[in-house]
């Protein structure tokens, strides 16, 4: 008996992806509730665990994709899900306004400095997947550990610059907002300002459950979708998977930009990036193998690109370009025509 018709198919991935949206976007709220009220990211492990229910579409996915043995498609949307995941920012800088770019108005560093997390945890996994498929530690891949080292070293660094920076910042015209978001904001109250803190842990939870369930459907859809319409599932992850998982940072970060937190929206997308490479590990742990042996030349090649505008990104935070172009800073263009281009030449991968 054939399996599902792509429509349906279809259906259930749209279906799963409002799912993500709206429950990501209520997930967002209520852990920046949470965090207000118990302080959880001024230490490292509260810190790990903003990011980790930062990140529940990804995880869920790279878990579903890890134990089904859909290895591919969880290292397409983990590697090659870091450019397009990098264009929300485009996005962002179109909803902050014609009159300057994104990048001239965040005014902070620190956004650059998770960018450069971006690029070392990224170019370490991409470096592992020249390693030999024998090399493992446990099951899992040297590059996998790796990776989770250089990330919480570097997510110490961020909160040790945040908490005491050893430089002033001097960038006129600047608006980059709160530096945390258990800062009061001048306008808007802290969400759920006045629900009990029970109320916010059950909508957590409900929330949490939602977008994990939502990650799962997406990933048996969409994998059952690439198959049925002949695209690799390395591909497949990271293009339409990795902009399914991106729609809460979307939500989150449209937001953010609306109250004039610019620097914590900036630093929310390229944050969720460098963690997302960590979910390496955690795919080798359930698959029982390193998933990275199953990267692809096309996961390669995309994540080059993750790193080209990753680097852009950051550049453009620190030189500050003053122009618009249809709304759009000079820097957001080079990164939808850099990802557009590395797209059109993508089937001449093999």
């Amino acid at each position: 008996m054939g399996g599902p018709g792509s429509p349906l198919l279809a259906l259930v991935f749209v279906a799963g992806a409002a799912a993500t949206w709206l429950a990501g976007a209520l997930l967002s709220k209520t852990t920046d509730a949470l965090d207000t009220r118990f302080g959880l990211g001024e230490e490292l492990g509260g810190l790990i665990l903003l990011a980790v229910t930062g990140s529940l579409p990804e995880i869920a996915i790279t878990a579903s994709a890890a134990i089904s043995g859909h290895l591919d498609l969880a290292v397409g949307n983990l590697i090659g899900g870091v450019a397009i995941q990098t264009l929300v920012l485009v996005v962002l800088d179109a909803v902050s306004g014609p009159d300057r770019p994104l990048s001239f108005r965040v005014g902070s560093l620190i956004p650059v400095i998770e960018g450069l997390m971006v690029v070392v945890v990224l170019a370490t996994a991409l470096a592992g997947a020249a390693l030999p498929a024998s090399a493992n530690v446990g099951g899992a891949s040297p590059t996998s550990i790796a990776v989770v080292v250089f990330w919480l070293a570097g997510v110490w660094v961020v909160n040790r610059v945040r908490l005491t920076p050893a430089w002033d910042v001097h960038a006129p015209e600047a608006t980059p907002g709160r530096r945390h978001v258990r800062e009061k904001h001048p306008a808007a109250p802290h969400p759920y300002a006045g629900a009990s803190t029970a109320k916010v842990v059950v909508l957590f939870a409900a929330a949490s459950l939602v977008t994990l369930g939502a990650g799962v459907a997406l990933q048996v859809s969409g994998s059952a979708l690439a198959t049925n319409i002949g695209m690799q599932g390395a591909v497949f992850g990271a293009t339409f998977l990795a902009a399914a998982s991106a729609l809460p940072e979307i939500a989150s970060g449209i937001t953010a930009v609306k109250l004039g937190d610019l620097q914590l929206a900036v630093g929310d997308i390229l944050g969720g990036n460098s963690f997302q490479i960590c979910l390496l590990l955690l795919a080798d742990v359930l698959a029982g193998t390193p998933v990275i042996d199953a990267a692809h030349h096309s996961d390669v090649w995309l994540g080059g690109l993750g790193l080209l505008v990753t680097g852009i990104a950051a550049a453009a935070i620190i030189a500050r370009p003053r122009r618009t172009f249809f709304w759009l800073g000079v820097d957001s263009l080079a990164m939808v025509v850099i990802y557009a281009a590395g797209i059109a030449l993508l089937p001449l991968i093999k």
